[in-house]
């Protein structure tokens, strides 16, 4: 183990989500198969097709920023919230269209429930997040 303590923190946070089944193939395989959904849905899939012009550069960078979420992995470099600022098309009522399909996704392909509690607790928090960053802005 490193002395850093930046480095040993991450390195913890890794551990505890590796032993609930959380890793980057994990990772990769809920953001892709989790926003081929989201492409799908009637009410979020307009938002996301007019925003997205290259689907795999997108989901590379969504990749990265749940690796940096879920592992603390610290690949992120990107500013979510300005891109979510430019679609005038997001309303308050599509957070929880979000999160209800990405915790349908989580209940189907989750190694477990402590995976899905993991991901949701920071879902949440990121979606209230932006909520409030977006709505109620003075």
């Amino acid at each position: 183990m490193t002395s850093d303590p930046v480095s040993a923190a991450r390195q913890k946070i890794r551990d505890e989500a590796s032993a609930i089944g959380i890793d980057e193939a994990f990772i990769s395989r809920l953001v892709d198969e989790f926003y081929g959904r989201v492409r799908q849905h009637e009410r979020l899939g307009p938002i996301f097709d007019a925003a997205v012009d290259d689907w795999p550069e997108h989901l590379a960078k969504l990749k990265s920023f749940w690796a940096s979420v879920a592992l603390n992995a610290g690949t992120y470099a990107g500013r979510p919230m300005q891109a979510h600022l430019r679609q005038p098309a997001i309303e308050a009522a599509h957070f929880g269209d979000w999160l209800m399909l990405f915790e349908e996704t989580l209940r189907d392909i989750a190694p477990g429930e402590a995976a899905v509690k993991y991901f949701m607790v920071r879902a949440h928090r990121i979606g209230e997040s932006f909520k409030a960053a977006l709505y109620f802005r003075p």
